[in-house]
């Protein structure tokens, strides 16, 4: 059901099952890791209503809360380096605990375990939100195609007639010939504005 991949190293799909509800991948030499993918395989989707936390254990370190993954959320990448911290001993905690058990040999060759707890949506919601960087941000609203595409045709228009009419457009005719190069320096200027500041100049043109 579900796979992982550390940066620079091959897909592991050796999940560990650990119970109905908890699964474990242990990372093999985890001094080295930075970053980790965690997703679904796509096979099996999560019951209705339920997702999954995600839980990275560092041998002596204590557990981290990572994240979560859904049916709407089948991915995730998490920054393991510089995460562990002692958390108290929760029903999730306590299953990855008693069954794994990491090579504690050296800060190179320890190998770590990434948990992963099943749980109904809500207390997953719940849990996510008290993470210090789980900031709830609005969804930048998405301009309309249709609308955005008539700003630009309209400021096309009004920088050319500017040249060909010499008075803001009214003697435009469709049969108005336009130079290619006066369409060109519009693309470039229109571009820079663009990379410079935005789209938003387009809702100031009259």
């Amino acid at each position: 059901m579900f796979g992982c991949c550390v940066a620079g190293r091959l897909l592991q799909t050796n999940l560990q099952q650990i119970d109905e509800t908890h699964a474990a991948f242990e990372l093999p030499l985890a001094g080295s890791i930075n970053h980790i993918c965690v997703f679904l395989l796509g096979t099996v989707p999560f019951p209705e209503g339920y997702g999954a936390t995600v839980h990275f254990f560092w041998p002596g370190k204590g557990f981290q809360l990572l994240g979560m993954l859904s049916n709407d959320k089948p991915s995730a990448i998490f920054r393991l380096r510089g995460t562990f911290s002692s958390a108290q001993s929760t029903a999730a905690h306590a299953a990855f605990s008693n069954n794994a058990q990491p090579s504690l040999d050296s800060s190179n060759d320890v190998t770590a375990v990434l948990g992963l707890a099943i749980e109904p949506l809500p207390q997953i919601l719940a849990e996510v939100g008290s993470l210090p960087s789980a900031v709830v941000k609005p969804s930048p609203a998405t301009p309309d195609a249709t609308l955005l595409a008539e700003k630009i045709v309209k400021h096309l228009f009004n920088y050319v007639s500017g040249f060909i009419s010499g008075s803001g457009g009214s003697n435009v005719t469709p049969d108005s010939l336009v130079p290619m190069s006066l369409i060109a320096r519009w693309y470039e200027q229109f571009i820079g504005k663009v990379k410079a500041g935005g789209i938003a100049f387009l809702d100031r043109q009259e």
